[in-house]
């Protein structure tokens, strides 16, 4: 294994199940409707009122503190824990609905137990591990993953619908096909971690290796 990869400061793997349950299978998209309507109630919690004075952003994306993290990075050089905390769980939360609708595994989601969905991200030493001013420019270095992953997450969907069907007749997620969709989400995590979580300077690889 590249050692490239190994020391690559997010790292994302799923626990591959000989069976899936065909019935939770093919009922997927109605059981996940309560873990997506929670997932949607704490998205909203960062919407505000134009209205109001108070008027406050939370998300840069979706869920994350990205802005609060990329002004204390820039002026305080400071990366507060438990924003850090915050973010990781965030990510661990939603990359365990993810396998779930993927049918990569059958447990239901927890909202904060690991489960078979295991995610590392180091907490960063900001003196010493980040640029104070490249997160105003990590998003656009990144344009060439997101470019590569919109196409990635096309052949991600496909293959989902082609495992559903297999899982139907057969009972099993085809192992291949198993560690394609996990590359890609590793591949989205480590992503993340560079341009949006902000955790890292190292900039991410072009692979869908563990």
């Amino acid at each position: 294994m590249n050692s490239q990869f190994e020391q690559y400061p997010a790292k994302l793997t799923v626990d591959y199940s000989e069976t899936s349950n065909k019935v939770t299978v093919f009922f997927r998209l109605i059981l996940a409707i309560p873990i997506l309507i929670l997932l949607g109630l704490i998205l909203g919690s960062g919407d505000s009122d134009p209205n109001t004075a108070d008027t406050i952003i939370y998300f840069g994306t979706p869920g994350i503190l990205f802005l609060p993290a990329m002004v204390m990075i820039l002026f305080r050089r400071k990366y507060p824990r438990w924003w850090f905390d915050w973010n990781l769980e965030f990510v661990r939360f939603t990359a365990r609905i993810g396998a779930y609708l993927l049918l990569l595994r059958d447990e239901y989601p927890s909202t904060d137990e690991e489960q078979s969905v295991h995610i590392s991200i180091p907490y960063p030493n900001v003196d010493q591990d980040l640029d104070q001013w490249l997160p105003l420019v990590k998003w656009l270095l990144a344009i060439p993953h997101l470019v590569v992953l919109a196409i990635l997450w096309v052949a991600v969907i496909l293959c989902s619908v082609f495992a559903w069907f297999v899982i139907l007749f057969t009972g099993q997620y085809p192992r291949d096909l198993f560690n394609f969709v996990v590359g890609v989400l590793r591949w989205t995590l480590r992503v993340e971690a560079y341009a949006f979580l902000l955790t890292t300077d190292v900039y991410p690889p072009f692979s869908l290796q563990e």
